[in-house]
């Protein structure tokens, strides 16, 4: 946190949580205060600049108009040294409400407990003198207000208690009338006796809080949006919903993109007047063309060709699309094998891990080095959004701005370890078109519709592009192999991350990974489990077959009204959701009925008994 030379930091927080749980415009509990965390106009520059540019194009289209120059930055370090330049981050003190510690109890009101609400401007050196002369010592209230824009404030008390405007400026009081917690009984009153009201009231009624005043506090005095009016909703300082980052990430990959040009070029006197695929092929049956374009596929290699003459731009691929066709190259290694190296992978031989469970699978990649970038670009109150499966974040999405102009993002880099399995394409087109799995469909996109309905606006594009049974898939066989793999790889299943792809013009695999900003994401265990991937799948097949709630989870159907959970098929606690660090879509679109069979024999798994 900002600090005078010479004096200490009021608080000190992790590098990697200053993009994912307190970014700009999170709330945080210092040790005597609580804040809001600032912009990035109030960071100093000691950062060191992070160069990663398939990320840096991405992030620049997101934004409206297009940036034309990014950069990724570190956040500051923490410098020991008192006569070194300022380092750190400004923290605005958030919220300006109190409530007193002391509680003012009345005998004849019986379990009413009752605390002073005072204004940061009533406070004398931090503390609230009474009437009597009495210092109270208070804590920050902690109820305030925001809208789902990302725009918050202090709720306007006197207004919410008279429910209306109005001229009185009695002392007002925060009353525990019960022993729930419950909002119902958390009461606000002022003295004049002529207002108060439940806090449950402040979710119920729709403009109990009024219209949104477009005030963004973390970035200083002044830098309201005026263009807002969206009706205020009570937001708990310390609840889940109050910050969700928006984050986008890649895995450093080796440029494959310029290994094709390099290997068009070496054949370009036998290539170079190809004027379709199949002269291409004819072409590639010469042994010197065959040699040098051996691991492309025909239709990149002409796609590269028409680039070279000029005929048509070079389509920018999606992030795992990329990502996917690396893993997938037929290549035994990717990448160099050196400490400071960004990526090295080996293929790992069939006959490691050959078995019957395994038959619908085409290839295992051991990850042994990978760095990814992951660099926040806003932020969103109330409910998160996600990447989609391509790992793009959505255009248009209203997203709160981490600083009045945009010219760098905050971003870290992690260095860790994983396994790749790629699943037989063919294998999963044919499952995808069964009948039965294709009326499973149906009733997991009827869970969606519903959750849809209860939010305006919101969509998932791989829903609406009719990729969901894939997904759900392979996000659910995910799952189960997390926990699987946690009980032997030496990390906690909190510390492994997933990327789900399905990408049908590529293929389809799961990149199970960890990660860190030290070397503990390379210890290891992950490549190690690889070697014997055939048992730990056969292990989570086994666990997902039964879960402790069957058959009320096997059973759970997405659109039902009272369980509200519309985006589970067969999942809950018990089986398949896991920490919501290494799920990638918030433990939603989940259903283990398309993994293995379940209590329930719809017969639509795509792991089928006979398998084992």
């Amino acid at each position: 946190m900002s600090r005078r030379p010479g004096s200490r930091p009021h608080g000190q927080i992790r590098r990697s949580q200053l993009i994912t749980s307190f970014g700009p415009g999170s709330m945080m509990d210092l040790p005597n205060h609580s804040v809001l965390i600032g912009g990035l106009d109030s960071w100093s520059t000691g950062g060191d600049e992070i160069i990663e540019p398939r990320l840096v194009d991405k992030l620049k289209e997101l934004f409206d108009p297009p940036l034309q120059v990014l950069k990724l930055y570190a956040p500051p370090p923490d410098n020991d040294d008192p006569t070194a330049p300022q380092t750190g981050i400004t923290a605005w003190q958030f919220p300006e409400w109190f409530i007193t510690q002391d509680v003012d109890s009345d005998s004849n009101r019986g379990t009413v407990r009752s605390r002073m609400l005072v204004h940061r401007r009533m406070l004398t050196k931090g503390k609230f003198i009474d009437d009597s002369k009495k210092k109270r010592s208070v804590v920050p209230v902690r109820f305030v207000r925001a809208c789902r824009n990302g725009h918050i404030g202090d709720i306007d008390w006197y207004f919410f208690v008279h429910g209306a405007k109005t001229d009185c400026r009695r002392q007002m009081w925060i009353e525990e009338r019960g022993t729930s917690g419950d909002l119902a009984e958390v009461w606000v009153r002022c003295e004049c006796g002529k207002g108060e009201r439940n806090m449950a009231q402040a979710t119920e009624l729709r403009e109990s809080l009024g219209y949104c005043d477009g005030a963004r506090p973390w970035l200083g005095p002044h830098a309201g949006e005026r263009t807002c009016n969206e009706i205020n909703r009570l937001l708990i300082r310390t609840a889940s919903n109050a910050y969700f980052p928006q984050l986008m990430s890649v895995i450093s990959l080796p440029d494959r993109n310029e290994t094709l040009r390099e290997a068009v070029e070496t054949v370009w006197d036998f290539i170079g007047e190809v004027e379709d695929v199949s002269e291409l092929k004819y072409e590639r049956k010469k042994a010197k063309v065959h040699a040098v374009l051996d691991g492309f596929k025909d239709e990149e290699v002409f796609a590269e060709i028409k680039v070279r003459r000029g005929q048509s731009a070079e389509t920018a691929k999606s992030i795992k699309q990329a990502e996917m066709e690396t893993l997938i190259a037929s290549k035994d290694e990717l990448g160099d094998d050196k400490p400071d190296g960004n990526f090295f992978a080996r293929n790992l031989p069939r006959d490691c891990w050959d078995a019957p469970w395994m038959n619908h699978v085409e290839r295992v990649v051991l990850v042994h080095r990978l760095r990814e970038v992951m660099a926040q670009v806003g932020f969103t109150r109330f409910e998160a959004v996600s990447p989609d499966i391509d790992g793009e974040l959505e255009m248009g999405v209203r997203r709160a701005s981490l600083a009045r102009e945009i010219s760098w993002l905050p971003a870290i880099e992690n260095r860790g370890e994983g396994v790749f399995i790629q699943f037989r394409k063919e294998a999963v087109e044919q499952w995808a078109s069964r009948k039965d799995v294709i009326a499973r469909g149906m009733r997991l996109l009827a869970g969606y519709e519903a959750w849809k309905g209860e939010h305006t606006g919101a969509k998932k594009k791989f829903v609406e592009a009719g990729g969901l049974l894939p997904y759900v898939l392979f996000h659910s066989f995910s799952h189960l192999l997390v926990t699987a793999v946690s009980l032997e790889c030496g990390y906690p299943a909190s510390s492994i991350r997933e990327r789900i792809y399905t990408i049908p013009d590529v293929g389809y695999g799961v990149l199970l990974y960890t990660g860190t900003s030290d070397a503990e994401g390379t210890l290891g265990g992950l490549v190690q489990v690889g070697r014997r991937i055939h048992e730990h799948i056969r292990n989570a097949l086994e666990m997902g077959e039964l879960c402790s709630n069957d058959p009320v989870c096997a059973q759970h159907e997405p659109s039902n009204q009272h369980e509200r959970r519309f985006l589970h098929g067969a999942a809950c606690h018990g089986c398949l959701l896991i920490s919501e660090t290494s799920c990638e879509q918030h433990n939603e679109f989940l259903d283990r009925a398309l993994v293995v069979p379940t209590v329930d024999h719809l017969g639509i798994e795509f792991f089928s008994q006979g398998d084992s």
